[in-house]
């Protein structure tokens, strides 16, 4: 890991619980990269409309992500079915969109080095980005992956309403008229379902090095 302090900025796209948070949390913990996740932006926006109900919901919202500091949203439960739901929904807007893609977009150029995940990274939000990754796996993982996260929050839910509800959530983000999910052709495919954690770190890893030697050479500073 002799590139770790080089200039590098990564986007993972996928479906619903394909493993690209992972992904991406991996490789930006062991490159010391910034991290964002675009999932979790919407499910902020869709809490603060919840629980607020404002009368002027674009312009509370746009407020909200002008004062918005990242790292608190790890600490709000956003991962309940309802915000679920409300941000697959919100996720069509494309007024709700535009705020957060400038939120997405400025933190990318506050921080050279970053890995963001979402949707729609690579085709809209880090097109020019240096290594795009398309996370993929089989319905039935990607339900037992949700399930078991659900399950340590505490949420019971059947695995059947589980990938009922993922099968649902992907085909509205494909089929979504404002920045749909969509696989950037150089974005290289990463199955998770092949993988455990330590072999996807590895194949990611992989690319990374090859990408940083290339540009880099041997120069280590």
């Amino acid at each position: 890991m002799k590139y770790k302090s080089k200039r590098i900025q990564i986007s993972c796209d996928g479906g619903a619980a394909t493993g690209k948070s992972t992904g991406a949390k991996m490789i930006s913990k062991k490159y010391k990269l910034k991290f964002l996740s675009s999932g979790l932006l919407y499910r902020y926006a869709a809490f603060l409309l919840i629980n607020y109900k404002p009368k002027e919901k674009f312009k509370f919202i746009e407020n909200k992500f002008k004062k918005l500091n990242y790292k608190r949203l790890e600490k709000i439960k956003l991962h309940t079915p309802l915000i679920s739901e409300q941000s697959s929904i919100i996720a069509k807007n494309k007024k709700i969109r535009k705020i957060l893609k400038k939120f997405q977009i400025d933190f990318s150029k506050k921080y050279k080095n970053c890995c963001i995940e979402g949707r729609d990274i690579s085709t809209k939000i880090l097109p020019n980005s240096d290594l795009k990754f398309f996370f993929v796996c089989s319905l039935s993982i990607a339900a037992k992956r949700r399930f078991s996260e659900l399950k340590r929050l505490s949420i019971n839910l059947k695995l059947k309403d589980v990938e009922k509800a993922i099968r649902i959530r992907n085909k509205l983000d494909i089929n979504r008229k404002h920045s749909p999910l969509l696989k950037h052709r150089n974005s290289i495919v990463i199955d998770s379902g092949k993988y455990d954690k330590k072999a996807m770190l590895a194949k990611m890893s992989y690319f990374v090095e090859s990408f940083l030697k290339k540009k880099y050479g041997n120069r280590r500073n």
